[in-house]
């Protein structure tokens, strides 16, 4: 099968540059990348700085994109946001879900285009969300794959469980149509047996299993009733195959993580990122808080956060990288320069590493506020790149 690829909201192309490190011969034919009520695109320019600037890559709301013009491709991936995958009934459309929300544009392009495989990138929490009716945005999620005749299988990720230097907890999700040669090796195996041995995930992040394990069979009417009344406690390990739900909680068996300290940059970092005069208000955002507030009148709370570490370790892997990183905020990360002693934050070549990218890999023109943006909206590339080798064996014993 052509390892032929359609890559959405690929940000600065971190499911690409994973997926060619994995293997040269994954081809890219449609890539969409789009920030709204942004007068520059940055990440856009980036992608097409690193790729070619050609009409494959198509800078444009994907909501406004007729997807019959998507190229046909075998492999559908992106990291979409975690939003409110609720649905109603709106007389002659029928079932509709929230305008917006991009999951369904996900699901008009498979609809469509019908892709043999599909890897997705969401935050960990989708598995649990909305908190009022756990679990039904996955739940609608699997419905909108099992109607359109996929398999699919789910694993949630820290990378620093794998041997990379960032601790960020995702949720993938993989999925192959049914006809598929991939579906026929794993029709005839138990649920618990895919997730524990022959699956898509084991092959490159090894686990223990076996703790808080659920089976259902999946029937439903349609998607107002996942949508009204699905409620199913998610485990991080699952899969939906043939009407059913099996779902695990596995724990990873770790490969020793790179720590921050291996990948700072050691020389000529300017002192523009030296904490300077602003220590005191660096450790008042770090320390703990226990503050009264008040929440209209006269109703008062406590507001509390605990401690987090300051300076960061550089023994240890990186915490979670947000988009704030860089700026004033309490969830920048702070280093203790091992030359200068000076506390500093880090340069944005080292949230580069920290992904994984390549050093100055959004040094493209860009402010460098929106470089450490970037990289608190991208994945992980090495964890792409592991995948990226299991889809390749996968590919390659398809028929085209």
């Amino acid at each position: 099968m052509e390892k032929t690829v359609c890559e959405l909201f690929a940000g600065v192309g971190g499911f690409r540059v994973g997926l060619e490190r994995s293997n040269p011969d994954w081809n890219t034919v449609w890539a969409n990348q789009w920030e709204p009520e942004r007068k520059f695109q940055h990440a856009f320019d980036c992608y097409t700085h690193h790729f070619g600037n050609d009409d494959r890559y198509v800078n444009e709301d994907i909501s406004s994109v007729d997807k019959n013009t998507i190229p046909n491709h075998n492999l559908l991936v992106g990291g979409f946001p975690c939003q409110d995958y609720s649905v109603a009934r709106t007389g002659a459309k029928g079932i509709e879900g929230k305008k917006g929300v991009l999951w369904w544009q996900i699901k008009e392009i498979l609809e469509v285009k019908e892709p043999s495989f599909v890897l997705l990138e969401n935050v960990d929490r989708l598995l649990k969300s909305p908190s009022s009716q756990r679990g039904r945005d996955f739940g609608v999620i699997l419905a909108c794959f099992h109607d359109l005749g996929y398999t699919v299988e789910w694993r949630v990720i820290n990378a620093a469980d794998y041997g990379f230097v960032q601790r960020r907890r995702r949720t993938f999700i993989f999925a192959c149509k049914n006809y598929t040669s991939y579906y026929r090796t794993i029709e005839n195996i138990p649920l618990e047996n895919i997730i524990k041995r022959d699956g898509f995930f084991v092959r490159e992040f090894p686990i223990h299993t076996n703790i808080n394990s659920e089976e259902i069979d999946f029937v439903y009417d349609d998607l107002i009733a996942v949508s009204d009344n699905f409620t199913m406690d998610f485990k991080n390990s699952g899969i939906m195959k043939n009407g059913k739900i099996y779902t695990v909680e596995t724990t990873p068996i770790p490969i020793p993580p790179q720590t921050l300290g291996e990948i700072i940059e050691l020389n000529g970092v300017d002192d523009k990122y030296n904490l300077d005069n602003n220590l005191v208000k660096w450790t008042y955002l770090k320390g703990s808080k226990d503050i009264i507030r008040k929440k209209g009148t006269p109703h008062e709370y406590h507001f509390r956060e605990g401690a987090i570490s300051f300076p960061d370790r550089l023994d240890k892997p990186a915490r979670t990288m947000l988009t704030s990183e860089g700026s004033l905020n309490r969830s920048t990360h702070v280093i203790q320069d091992p030359n200068s002693n000076s506390y500093r934050i880090l340069t944005p070549i080292e949230t580069e590493r920290i992904n994984g990218f390549p050093d100055n890999w959004t040094n493209t023109g860009m402010p460098e506020r929106f470089r450490y943006f970037c990289m608190g909206n991208a994945l992980v590339v090495g964890l792409i790149e592991k995948m990226g080798n299991s889809l390749s064996e996968i590919f390659e014993r398809e028929e085209n």
